[in-house]
């Protein structure tokens, strides 16, 4: 209550209200705190947890990791893990250095709790983040790193963008994320489909296997049919494909309040509470579609302890937060690790 009414206040009225700005200065922040050790450890202790869990061959400290899209560019790592977080996916990142989409390009829609974005794979490209890894040694919990292609690449030439990206990434990462799936870059979404998912995927595995593998997950969107979801399933299957993340945000205004409908319709993709059923429908379905062979990372819509254990129910193997970590903060992360471990 005391971050809502406090913290979240201050936080939400950095900038003069603007979202990006507010953000900016917040990964500031986070960075400057990344470097006071003693402030690490302690906050880790308090918000931390140690209810160990193994996905994919990887062994998580804890269920709840920070979804990509907050730390684009890895420049505030060290904090995360005190905050309570259990993994860290940064990206989306592509080969290719890019600005992203003109401002205004994130909205906030309070009632609502959620976000619109059109960043746009706003990042300082794969390099970049490659010789900041490098630099910045182990953060002592998973590193997942969502890859993306350009926007300057052509869709037909998608591929090498990708395994640009894995080559340059692979020391680094613990898995990496395929993100075929934000609606803010010109035809990314057509990769998956079946035939483009297929070939990008397969490169991607091969690539990964001669370098030393390391698990390869798949980002998809929540408004894919079901049709659509068992054909991604199948080439997730025929290529050994270690996981699924469901999902990414939504082209779809459903469930906003009224007060939020004029700023819900800005373009981009949607995320925060109205997506938690559909995101937990598609877990479920590909929980079904799977027998649970296939591990998931749950994301979309939670904002407290009992919609995290929805989405564990409904088959996610871990869970990640965005927007409902920009509304509720650290202590969101705590009680939900507190809640995971007492089950």
């Amino acid at each position: 209550m005391v971050y809502q009414q406090l913290v979240r206040r201050a936080l939400f009225s950095l900038g003069g209200g603007d979202p990006e700005i507010a953000h900016e200065r917040t990964m500031a922040a986070l960075t400057r705190l990344g470097r006071v050790r003693p402030a690490v450890s302690l906050l880790r202790r308090y918000f931390g947890t140690t209810d160990e869990h193994t996905v994919f061959g990887v062994r998580f400290p804890g269920v709840v990791g920070l979804a990509a899209g907050m730390d684009k560019d890895g420049s505030a790592l060290r904090a995360w893990p005190a905050l309570g977080f259990g993994f860290v996916e940064v990206g989306t990142v592509t080969r290719h250095a890019q600005p992203g989409n003109p401002a205004p390009r994130l909205f906030r829609l309070r009632d609502s709790e959620a976000i619109v974005n059109r960043m746009g794979f706003n990042n300082a490209g794969a390099d970049a983040l490659a010789a900041r890894l490098r630099a910045l040694g182990p953060i002592g919990v998973p590193l997942g790193i969502s890859i993306g292609k350009s926007k300057a690449t052509p869709v037909e030439v998608a591929v090498e963008d990708y395994r640009h990206s894995l080559r340059a990434l692979h020391p680094y990462g613990d898995y990496f994320a395929v993100n075929v799936s934000s609606p803010n870059t010109p035809g990314l979404r057509g990769l998956q489909d079946r035939g483009a998912l297929d070939t990008l995927v397969g490169e991607l595995r091969r690539e990964s296997d001669a370098l030393g593998r390391r698990p390869l997950l798949v980002k998809i969107a929540p408004d894919l049919t079901d049709h659509a979801i068992a054909e991604v399933l199948q080439v997730c299957a025929d290529h050994d494909v270690d996981g699924l993340i469901a999902t990414n945000t939504t082209l779809a205004r459903d469930g906003l309040a009224a007060a939020d409908v004029p700023t819900g319709a800005e373009a981009g993709g949607l995320s925060g509470r109205p997506l938690a059923e559909r995101a937990r429908e598609v877990v479920a379905f590909v929980g079904r579609q799977t027998s649970g062979a296939l591990p998931v990372i749950g994301v979309g819509g939670i904002f407290d302890a009992e919609g995290a254990l929805r989405m564990l129910d409904a088959g996610a193997s871990l869970v990640q937060l965005y927007t409902g970590f920009v509304f509720g903060g650290p202590p969101l992360v705590r009680r939900i690790n507190r809640a995971v471990a007492g089950r």
